[in-house]
């Protein structure tokens, strides 16, 4: 027992250093002010959507690449519909828009088995664009106004052949029931964790992190490392396990655009099995990385929780007392300590990156949210090794 309760405080100092860490290098991040958009640019900018059903969510989706602030002659939207069963080619044929293109994925897909079709939208997306530099984002999202002029500004300045770009899930509507609501925050504070990670891991260059909701690359980038070869028998990654290959040949022109102008907002999933198999699907890719910078980082963050959780399972069934000089510390104090500990460090992390989104409210219930999010943590990320999951109506190993 003593050995488990050193392990895990072991565990917890290395996980305080680390977040300490993110921190630093999160706030370090230059910020991309309005003031900083170029006035004229010339950058042609393909932006790539994949999507399968979504008649929900595009008519938002399309609205808003309308209403882009970027010249319409400037940039191309591509969107690949991956053997849709509902109304998404009527939605996108019935927009009246000239730069905006759909694909069926149908066409080239015909007899073969894929195991990724993200990956191969993508794909032929890329090879049909004509822009220099591809953006690719889902067909769930809702995009800013100024969200290509502020990429293609942020391009022509620095010239990075891979922009990793921020992402927040959308706000819940009024009138929504208390348990979608309590779900949804959940993942708010969850996936903005991951953001100021993200942000922070790609600008200290320590590995690579990123969101394909809101991403670009050049495109002969793109084909210099020969696309999704290699990683295109994976059923996710199509954003991450690119970006390291891109990485491995520029590693110095990869960089985070710290800007409230290109935040994407993203539809969260309503009910508990979706969010499952969601963070499932992200868990799966964990041992498939070649970036194995970031695996420690992901077997410090899973084996601490799982210490928590089987700590908390042991308080129920013995009274252990752990020897400190004079003074014996019950092992359910050590627990909670422990558990105050990694609460606030994290709090104290996410402060700046909260600030940035404008979701400091959401900081309140964070505490609430700790015990829900270890369990979480350790049961996704071993159906991720181990399990299979849903995704967009497809049961993927």
């Amino acid at each position: 027992m003593t050995v488990l309760l050193i392990v895990s405080t072991f565990l917890l100092i290395i996980y305080i250093s680390l977040l300490l860490y993110y921190r630093t290098a999160w706030n370090q991040i230059p910020a991309f002010q309005t003031s900083n958009l170029k006035p004229q640019t010339s950058t042609f900018i393909s932006v790539i959507i994949p999507a399968r059903n979504e008649s929900e969510h595009l008519p938002s989706l399309l609205r808003s690449l309308s209403a882009q602030t970027y010249p319409a002659g400037l940039f191309e939207v591509l969107i690949i519909d991956d053997h849709s069963t509902d109304d998404t080619a009527a939605i996108v044929h019935s927009f009246s828009s000239k730069n905006i293109r759909l694909i069926s994925l149908k066409e080239y897909t015909t007899g073969n088995e894929i195991n990724s079709y993200k990956k191969k939208a993508i794909e032929i997306g890329v090879h049909q664009s004509t822009g220099t530099l591809i953006v690719t984002t889902d067909a769930d999202c809702y995009l800013p106004p100024n969200w290509l002029k502020t990429i293609a500004s942020f391009y022509e300045q620095y010239q990075p052949v891979f922009i990793a770009a921020p992402v927040v899930f959308l706000p819940s509507p009024v009138g929504e029931g208390l348990g979608v609501r309590f779900i949804k925050i959940f993942q708010a504070l969850d996936f903005m964790t991951l953001q100021g990670i993200t942000g922070a891991s790609v600008h200290k260059k320590i590995h690579s992190m990123c969101n394909g909701a809101n991403m670009a690359y050049e495109k002969n980038a793109f084909y210099e490392v020969d696309g999704f070869k290699g990683i295109d028998n994976i059923a996710s990654g199509d954003d991450m396990l690119l970006m390291h290959k891109i990485y491995e040949r520029y590693p110095e022109r990869i960089l985070f655009l710290k800007s409230t102008d290109a935040i994407v907002q993203t539809a969260p999933v309503k009910t508990i099995s979706a969010f499952f198999n969601q963070r499932i699907r992200w868990a799966s890719k964990a041992d498939k990385y070649d970036d194995k910078r970031i695996f420690p980082v992901l077997l410090l963050v899973y084996l601490l929780n799982v210490m928590l959780l089987a700590l908390s399972i042991i308080c129920l069934i013995t009274n252990y007392q752990l020897p400190i000089a004079n003074y014996q510390l019950s092992i359910w104090k050590f627990w909670l300590i422990s558990m105050i500990v990694k609460t606030m460090v994290e709090l104290f992390f996410l402060f700046p990156v909260s600030k940035f989104f404008g979701k400091q409210r959401l900081l309140f219930l964070f505490p609430l949210m700790q015990p829900l999010h270890i369990i979480y943590t350790v049961i996704a990320g071993w159906l991720g090794k181990f399990g299979t999951y849903q995704w967009k109506e497809r049961k993927v190993k």
